[in-house]
């Protein structure tokens, strides 16, 4: 019987616990989210959470007391540039435990610890839980919620905005149409045109090469006759 026991000791001596939390933390800082026990993940929280708070302020004493626990220089540097700039104004609360349901080899509860902060869904998430939230007006009234567009409005606009948008479309396409017929007909009618031209300039011109000849011929003759 363990009288006493505050901490689960993971089925390790203190020495081999202490170094596998200490690889884990590692991993966690660089690739900000890792897939574990649900055991482990409680174990690490406890275990990462301090040494991410040192990272708030970037001191000498902070540098080597992390390197104490985490033994790598990766993850120290990664710690202190990139984590510690994002959870400056966060009080705690570091990380997050995500089940992901059981094991197949010995059926163990696993889940996902990650960095709360690194998680672009969640944050959109909350954002959008904040934007819905009532706030209490300084009298003490009842919550009067954020005045927002009404669902069905919204969708009206949308749908009105797209018939405009199609009838657009249509007319101006409508209009290319126009225009490509009429440029059409004025083609075939400057071709017809061009074709006809021709035939009316040779017409006119055989009689008034003939009719200067005639009198020429004429003359001639009337000299001979005299």
């Amino acid at each position: 019987m363990r009288h006493g026991k505050k901490f689960n000791h993971l089925g390790r001596t203190a020495s081999h616990r202490a170094a596998m939390l200490s690889n884990m933390a590692s991993s966690l800082i660089i690739h900000k989210r890792i897939v574990t026990t649900v055991a482990k993940a409680k174990a690490l929280r406890v275990y990462v959470e301090p040494i991410i708070t040192r990272s708030k302020e970037a001191t000498t004493h902070n540098y080597r007391t992390a390197f104490s626990y985490l033994q790598d220089k990766v993850a120290v540097t990664e710690l202190f540039t990139v984590v510690g700039g994002k959870v400056t104004s966060r009080p705690g609360g570091y990380t997050r435990i995500l089940k992901t349901g059981n094991r197949a080899g010995d059926n163990a509860e696993m889940a996902m610890i990650e960095l709360v902060d690194f998680n672009e869904f969640f944050e959109g998430f909350n954002e959008d839980k904040k934007k819905s939230t009532t706030r209490r007006s300084r009298r003490g009234g009842a919550s009067t919620p954020k005045t927002s567009a009404p669902k069905a409005e919204v969708a009206e606009a949308v749908v009105v905005a797209t018939v405009i948008e199609d009838a657009v479309v249509e007319t101006v396409v409508a209009e290319d149409v126009v225009e490509d017929a009429a440029e059409e007909v004025v083609a075939e009618v400057a071709a017809e045109e061009v074709v006809a031209a021709p035939a009316e300039e040779v017409a006119p011109e055989a009689p008034a090469d003939e009719t200067p000849e005639a009198p020429a011929a004429e003359e001639g003759s009337e000299e001979e006759t005299k």
